[in-house]
């Protein structure tokens, strides 16, 4: 079997198997189906979900706290001794002065990216909460055919 054969096969398999998952057919309760009648909140049953959170948020601030080389012992005017001695190698043309900032800066680079991670685990739980429960007031009043309250969505604040 050629790659395209295979590749249109899977297609179909997952068309298949799509088209038979979707139903929109009912309005009221359901026995066994979770969400389903009056109790539609999000809910998420794992408290490990917000350990994961919590623990985020305290690596960030710690890792904010230790990993800052660029700042670490900064004078006056705000350079750190990591820049200081870069500084101090460059004005005795030593070749490591240069290699030494570049290496504070990918550095610094670096533990931004992974602070924004942490931040963002952090952060992630309470606004998904938050917006799955505005999504559904919408949809509510939507349904009931009352208005809706107004889109807060970055294209809709943008109009």
């Amino acid at each position: 079997m050629t790659f395209d054969d295979e590749w249109a096969a899977l297609k179909s398999d997952a068309r298949d198997r799509q088209s038979a998952q979707m139903s929109l057919n009912t309005a009221g309760a359901q026995p066994g189906v979770p969400a389903s009648g009056a109790d539609r909140d999000l809910v998420v049953h794992r408290d490990e979900l917000g350990a994961v959170g919590n623990e985020a948020f305290r690596v960030h601030g710690e890792l904010r706290k230790r990993a800052d080389v660029a700042g670490a012992g900064a004078d006056t005017a705000g350079a750190g001794t990591t820049a200081r001695a870069a500084a101090e190698l460059q004005g005795h043309n030593f070749s490591a002065g240069g290699e030494l900032y570049t290496t504070l800066e990918v550095w610094t680079s670096q533990v931004k990216t992974v602070l924004q991670m942490f931040a963002h685990i952090s952060n992630h739980l309470d606004y998904s909460r938050k917006s799955h429960a505005n999504d559904e007031v919408e949809i509510a009043a939507t349904l009931r055919g009352g208005t809706a309250p107004p889109c807060r969505c970055r294209s809709c604040r943008s109009t």
